[in-house]
């Protein structure tokens, strides 16, 4: 099959206005369209690294609540959670600092 063979299977393609008209159609939505492929692809990655953010966030969330409400439960939770966070001490008590 020569390079003329090729081109007379391809060509009246193009020679039909409805057929040429449909390409060009779907030629500038893959490529020049605000919403083309490229921008389709980067927004559904964006989409997925979203939703784990979401998912991360929820789970901080419960763990914030949980660890609230044990604090509001019992005083000494919250003497202990304050001592060691906040670095803070009673009267006449020293703080000595250990590096992990």
């Amino acid at each position: 099959m020569g390079y003329k063979d090729k081109f007379r299977y391809i060509f009246p393609l193009f020679r039909n206005k409805y057929s040429l008209s449909l390409i060009i159609f779907f030629v500038w939505v893959i490529f020049f369209d605000s919403n083309n492929l490229y921008n389709r692809i980067k927004n559904l990655n964006r989409v997925h690294t979203l939703e784990k953010e979401i998912i991360f966030y929820n789970e901080k969330i419960k763990n914030d609540r949980a660890q609230l409400e044990e604090l509001e439960s019992n005083p000494a939770n919250l003497e202990k959670f304050a001592r060691e966070q906040f670095l803070m001490k009673k009267e006449n008590e020293d703080i000595f600092i250990i590096g992990d």
